[in-house]
């Protein structure tokens, strides 16, 4: 059986959970090799200050099965921004199995052209934005159209892990990982859907710079795809 490569394009401040959830799933894969592939081999920081070490740079990574970008706030618009990072996007994609992000990676895939009439999602602050990327929103923690699979905010990867994993190898080896991780989330409070979250609290999530991002999606999104 031949090895599923799974690659995860890293970039400076991008959210590491975006990119550490799903790769603890993705890891655990039988008959799978996983690459850290950043543009240089030097560590890149993450917004948090865990700096992620590269296995692979964009020259030398294998053909990927599996191509994954994570989100990273302002950390995205520099990434969508830069011609090396979406040459490597694309590229790759023309071959891939699976081309997937995590959260606002959602903007990366869509600057590469990947996402044009597609149904995807992203952080649920974002969504909104998606049209700016020739997507059409639909409200899932993980959308999938064709090879194409989108999650929302951050943890919504660890989702989109599982179902990658059941898809790949079938439903006991995804559930089997899922015992053996203690994947059985209980929150302490009812707050992490914007559905259920009071206004208050989605006033003061929105007040930490969201809106100041979004601002910078839109003028980073217009440039990038007048390039």
């Amino acid at each position: 059986m031949p090895i599923f490569n799974i690659g995860f394009v890293i970039f400076p401040d991008l959210t590491q959970l975006d990119f550490t959830g799903p790769l603890q799933v993705l890891s655990r894969l039988p008959q799978s090799a996983t690459h850290i592939v950043a543009k240089s081999e030097a560590p890149v920081p993450s917004d948090c200050g865990l700096s992620l070490v590269p296995t692979h740079t964009f020259v030398n990574c294998p053909p990927l099965d599996l191509i994954c970008v994570p989100g990273g706030n302002l950390g995205v618009v520099e990434a969508f921004s830069d011609r090396e990072t979406i040459e490597f996007v694309r590229r790759q994609a023309r071959t891939a199995k699976y081309v997937t992000s995590v959260c606002t990676g959602a903007f990366v895939l869509g600057v590469a052209g990947l996402l044009k009439g597609r149904r995807a999602t992203t952080h649920w602050a974002f969504a909104d934005l998606l049209p700016l990327i020739g997507a059409t929103h639909e409200k899932a923690r993980v959308v999938k159209d064709g090879n194409v699979i989108t999650a929302g905010g951050i943890t919504s990867g660890i989702d989109f892990a599982f179902s990658v994993v059941a898809e790949v190898a079938g439903e006991t080896t995804a559930r089997t990982i899922q015992l053996g991780l203690e994947y059985d989330p209980t929150p302490p409070f009812d707050s992490g859907n914007p559905d259920r979250a009071s206004t208050a609290i989605k006033s003061a999530v929105l007040s930490e710079g969201y809106d100041k991002s979004m601002s910078a999606y839109r003028a980073g999104i217009d440039k990038a795809t007048r390039l």
